[in-house]
């Protein structure tokens, strides 16, 4: 059986296995101080029994035949032993001194920390093992840079070269547009704010409202967001069911626009059933996108004013709303994309 056939019956077996990697990891912070002349016991068997590649991740020992890659890597790397305070001092202070295995033993005992932070990530845009990757670059630069004699734990130092991998690594891989890391940290504390307020109101806040609660000025508020907005390629597929490229749903200029292809009576009847299938919401906005039941058509930033929600989450509700509108017209043999231009 193949691990993409594996792929869905094994989510829940690798969600027990992360949770169980992060349980493990709780208890690796006791021990603050560390001995100058401390060596480990077996320290120069176990190195030579662990020499690893330059990215310091061994090749998988363990086989499994119905374990997909993700299982396979979170399995063998939680048989990897954790490095106590003085364990750290030692093959830091090895590593420093250009000891290739000392370098690859700390990557090694600290992979666990790479996937506990790694989770906190998931659904922005890259899978997990993609996370962990960008992650594990990330550990392997705060091993080149730790220096043990300034007192405090390896974990703490690392955590912040792994985050900054990683949301790197979001932004640049899931934007057509690169933003500058500034920028990108500044974005990410308004949409943090954003979330923060969605939970205490009953709708999706408004920028004027992030601006008030951030007491920063609504424009740049505003401007930032926007910034936010993803740029998508023409070649980008329009769901993950179809293989079907953008580019087949964007507007013909030389086709008639919607109003007079609705003077059909039958068309419109046709299209009235297939609106009463959607939620209200997405019907709500999908009339006032396209000037249908009576309103006039209106951009993203109109609908958003009109119904209390940020332009981007316009623009993701209609993206919903077509989608299904789409599956339900192509059974009626109705091209919506004659329907819906903007």
């Amino acid at each position: 059986m193949t691990a993409t056939k594996e792929w869905n019956s094994s989510e829940e077996e690798t969600t027990k296995i992360v949770e169980d990697i992060d349980d493990s990891d709780d208890d690796d912070n006791n021990d603050d101080n560390a001995s100058e002349t401390f060596e480990p016991k077996g320290a120069k068997a176990t190195l030579e029994k662990e020499a690893t590649p330059a990215n310091g991740i061994k090749p998988a020992k363990i086989k499994r035949k119905e374990s997909d890659p993700t299982q396979l890597y979170l399995l063998e790397i939680g048989a990897s032993p954790l490095l106590s305070a003085e364990e750290e001092v030692f093959y830091s202070r090895k590593a420093r001194k250009g000891d290739e295995e000392a370098r690859n033993h700390m990557v090694q005992c600290n992979l666990r920390l790479v996937v506990k932070i790694a989770r906190r990530y998931l659904n922005r845009g890259l899978a997990l093992l993609d996370l962990i990757e960008e992650g594990n670059l990330g550990l392997i630069r705060a091993v080149e840079k730790f220096d043990p004699e300034r007192g405090f734990r390896f974990s703490t130092y690392a955590t912040w070269w792994i985050r900054q991998n990683i949301e790197r690594a979001i932004m640049n891989q899931t934007r057509t547009i690169r933003l500058p890391i500034h920028i990108i940290k500044e974005l990410n504390v308004y949409l943090r704010k954003a979330r923060e307020l969605t939970q205490k109101i009953d709708h999706e806040p408004s920028y004027e409202e992030i601006a008030k609660a951030l007491g920063k000025s609504p424009s740049e508020v505003n401007k930032l967001l926007r910034l936010n907005e993803r740029t998508l390629s023409v070649d980008t597929p329009m769901g993950e069911d179809t293989e079907k490229p953008l580019l087949e749903a964007l507007a013909d200029p030389g086709n008639d626009g919607p109003a007079k292809i609705l003077e059909d009576d039958n068309m419109k009847d046709q299209l009235d059933d297939c609106l009463k299938l959607l939620s209200a919401k997405q019907k709500s906005i999908i009339a006032r996108r396209f000037g249908l039941l009576g309103h006039e058509a209106a951009t993203l930033e109109e609908v958003g004013s009109e119904v209390g929600l940020t332009r981007e989450r316009v623009r993701q509700i209609q993206v919903e709303a077509l989608k299904i509108l789409r599956n339900i017209m192509e059974e009626k043999g109705i091209a919506l994309d004659i329907l819906f231009q903007e």
